[in-house]
């Protein structure tokens, strides 16, 4: 099967098609494909517990590895301990190593 990384850099509070997004990580990762959902920039804020989170929970239930920029962060004011759980903190060099790998990419 295949290696996906998909990028996520909206809020879902702001914009409506970060939830098909994550659905689309979530089938990918049910299909047998390797995903990573790396959430950067103002995707961060769906890290955090609240409705909208459900998205970031029903992709890690279907095998998705969900990570969240640690600077985007840092930057936002969320610490570590307030996100989802399953949502791990990462450094950006993260998604180097992800293409270096050969991870077929996609940025929303």
């Amino acid at each position: 099967m295949a290696k996906y990384l998909l990028i996520e850099s909206r809020d879902a509070f702001d914009s409506k098609d970060t939830t098909t997004y994550g659905a689309l990580a979530a089938d990918l990762a049910r299909d047998g494909n390797t995903v990573t959902l790396f959430l950067v920039q103002n995707g961060v804020l769906t890290a955090r517990p609240s409705t909208q989170a459900a998205v970031l929970t029903a992709a890690i239930k279907a095998g998705v590895e969900v990570l969240a920029d640690d600077f985007s962060l840092r930057e936002r004011g969320i610490p570590v301990s307030r996100l989802v759980a399953g949502v791990k903190a990462a450094p950006l060099d993260t998604v180097i190593d992800h293409l270096a790998e050969g991870r077929k990419a996609l940025f929303h």
